[in-house]
């Protein structure tokens, strides 16, 4: 199969084109699975523990049976019986309205032995801490990397800087909770689910009700935000399908917002015991951590270190720790963010300490070639030499500086089938069983195919979000596109010669003879005799004609790099640090669609912004619970905070299709603390950096100053 045409040759392709589903979101007219209300629908909701640790003796549910209007109840929906956190499911409830089933989940009289509870992470760590399983302690066996010989890098080093560095646990807070409007046909069941893997929640909720796949049906066509959190099927569907099956009724159960806040997902939380060492030329030697991590009552709360730079010798012990809470999901590049915000302030002191230029010293250690070029690209557009080369230069209340970090990524494409079917008429559909997750995936598949069969965008129909279409992966870890891309410009392909093997038959002569530009035939000894596309289409007769296709090695790629500089102004009275500007240098490979990549980098710098001045789960130690589980208390990004944003695309269509999903919003907060040092001369050790927190630090530095 061919690879992608050269920029200069693309029409459609990497050109700046509105999302086709944008008017139909503007207008209101998207649906999503909230949306969804079928004749004679029952709504369904859970209810969950307010106990963070407990025993459930007994439930009561005769009530709730009695209430008109109910019509369906469960009370076996917990697997085991003991509740490990607060928000975890015990019962649930299918009513015929949303006023019926508030009122039937207060009717519930459950008994509970209470069990003593664990709910942060120092907590957990301690010697004589409750355990949250029985049968293993809080704190797991460590996972222990490395490479070389970390004592002699120490050693022969000139200069080593450590330190502890924290990290909070952030919730996905997704504008759609998560959630499931069920139905059965016969014995087929039907799912409209928010969700990023159509095919993964199929075989999930196959699985766990024990029956065949190709009886489940899954459908998401707009899917309000997931960012990790929705890869995997939820007990909630489940518990749907079980109440729809009792009742003949199609039944929806959409958790409330305080129920995804404490179960929905989050990322999870670290605590980096650090320390890089260098010799005086600038070349990194050693470096080893100890870090800790909590993913509530699940695992895999690793942080990646160490991270982006090439060091000789290095170690990394990470620890697990349970607490009494909800389980960490996948969140928008797992790991890595936590991670540049240790590593990229090390660099920066370490540079400090050797009295060298912090980009200088990254170019010294950075071995990806692609980013080496990427930082010098961002660094002349960002204006660095104008950064304060003595930190906390600036007089009076306003303090401003600069500072700059990197990222990576590393997945790419994999196997992913799509179809196409074409009419007589000229127009045609494109299947694949992926979702768009809000990244434009149904408008970069109609262009592509659109790019390779030389037609108009109007002409095709991109059909995803249904596990009845060819199978493709979750959309997740930035795999979408480096998937879905080359799995429709294969299909196209494939079309193109069925085509060309149709028309070669019509004018009699072999499909060699024949050449195809603009979306039409000719022959190449008589370009006069051709047949144009909507002649090409209409020699299907009454047929149609269906082309399958897969993803192609070599027509992506993987590991992305990229580096973002920020410029911050911090109010030494209040504490406030506004972000004035960010400019963010990304590997894009060959970029499909401009206007939407640009927007993907433009949302992860945000969500990065975010993650480093605002947003915090917080959980009372007295009640073990999320205590500002909504929109009102959780404080997340709005348009005040919104900085300048300058977005720069390294192309390298060469590359094929990459991910860049996950990889701008690894770098935002470790830019941002490192400007917050270079604007006040004091080191942020823990995020989100919070006014108070500001204000704790500068005046613990003053007072340090006096002491000495």
């Amino acid at each position: 199969m061919a690879g992608w045409k050269s920029l200069k040759d693309m029409t459609v392709l990497s050109k700046p084109l509105p999302r086709l589903d944008g008017p139909d979101k503007v207008a209101g007219q998207a649906k999503y699975t909230h949306d969804m209300h079928p004749k004679g629908l029952l709504y369904a909701g859970l209810l969950v523990s307010p106990h963070p640790a407990a025993r459930v003796v007994k439930i009561d549910a005769s009530k709730v049976r009695r209430l008109p209007g109910v019509k369906a109840v469960l009370t076996d929906v917990h697997p085991t019986g003991t509740v490990r956190y607060a928000g975890e499911e015990i019962a649930a409830v299918a009513a015929t309205s949303p006023e019926v089933l508030e009122d039937a989940l207060e009717l519930f009289e459950v008994e509970y032995e209470t069990l003593p509870f664990v709910a942060d992470i120092d907590s957990a760590m301690q010697e004589n801490a409750p355990r949250v399983f029985a049968n293993r302690p809080n704190i797991r066996d460590p996972r222990v990397r490395g490479e070389g010989d970390v004592d002699a890098g120490f050693a022969r080093a000139d200069a080593v800087v450590e330190g502890e560095y924290r990290t909070q646990v952030q919730t996905h807070s997704t504008l759609e909770t998560h959630g499931s409007m069920v139905y059965w046909e016969g014995d087929e069941l039907v799912i409209y689910d928010s969700t990023q893997a159509v095919h993964g929640v199929r075989e999930g909720v196959a699985k766990f009700l024990d029956m065949p796949v190709n009886k489940v049906r899954v459908v998401c066509k707009h899917m309000g935000a997931g960012f990790g959190s929705k890869l995997q099927p939820g007990r909630y569907t489940a518990i749907a399908a079980r109440l729809a099956k009792e009742t003949g009724a199609p039944v929806k159960l959409m958790l409330t917002r305080k129920q995804d806040f404490l179960g929905g997902g989050n990322r999870p939380n670290s605590i980096s015991h650090v320390k890089l060492a260098a010799t005086k030329d600038g070349k990194l030697t050693a470096f080893y951590a100890k870090t800790y991590g909590t993913a509530g009552i699940g695992t895999n709360a690793g942080i990646r270190l160490p991270f982006i730079y090439t060091i000789p010798n290095w170690k990394h012990e990470h620890y697990d720790v349970f607490t009494n809470a909800g389980p960490a999901r996948a969140f928008r590049a797992p790991g890595c963010p936590q991670a540049s915000f240790v590593m990229e302030q090390l660099m920066d002191e370490l540079a400090e300490k050797l009295n060298m230029d912090p980009l200088e010293f990254r170019l010294k250690n950075d071995s990806n070639a692609t980013r080496q070029k990427e930082w010098r690209l961002g660094a002349k557009k960002f204006g660095w030499q104008r950064r304060h080369k003595k930190p906390g230069a600036d007089t009076g209340r306003y303090k401003r500086g600069m500072g700059l970090a990197a990222s990576i990524w590393w997945p790419g494409g994999r196997g992913t089938k799509a179809t196409m079917t074409i009419y007589p008429d000229g127009t045609l559909d494109v299947k694949c069983g992926t979702q768009d997750i809000g990244t434009g995936t149904r408008t970069y598949m109609a262009m592509v195919a659109a790019e390779e069969l030389d037609i108009p965008m109007k002409r095709i129909r991109p059909m995803l979000g249904d596990s009845n279409f060819p199978k493709s992966g979750a959309s997740g870890g930035s795999t979408t596109t480096p998937s879905v891309g080359p799995a429709i410009k294969n299909t196209s392909e494939r079309a193109k010669t069925k085509l060309m093997d149709l028309a070669a038959q019509f004018l009699g002569v072999p499909a060699t003879d024949l050449a195809w530009d603009s979306g039409t035939v000719y022959m190449k000894t008589n370009p006069v005799k051709k047949l144009t596309w909507d002649e090409l289409c209409q020699l299907l007769g009454t047929e149609t004609l269906e082309v399958h296709g897969q993803w192609v090695e070599g027509l992506s790629s993987r590991g992305v790099a990229g580096c973002q500089f920020a410029e911050v102004t911090v109010d030494t009275w209040t504490g406030q640090i506004q972000v004035n500007k960010i400019v963010a240098v990304a590997d894009c490979g060959l970029i499909l669609n401009r206007l939407t990549t640009e927007s993907q980098v433009n949302g992860a710098i945000l969500q990065g912004i975010s993650y480093a001045l605002l947003e915090e789960r917080h959980m009372d130690p007295e009640t073990g619970t999320m205590v500002n589980a909504n929109y009102g208390d959780y404080k997340i990004l709005g348009a005040k905070e919104t900085p300048a944003i300058e977005v720069i695309f390294y192309d390298e269509p060469e590359r094929g299709v990459i991910g860049i999903g996950e990889p701008p919003t690894i770098p935002t907060n470790a830019a941002i603390a490192n400007a917050v040092y270079n604007a006040t001369g004091v080191r942020m050790y823990e995020l989100p950096m919070t006014p108070d927190r500001v204000l704790t630090a500068l005046e613990a530095h003053q007072f340090a100053g006096k002491e000495d």
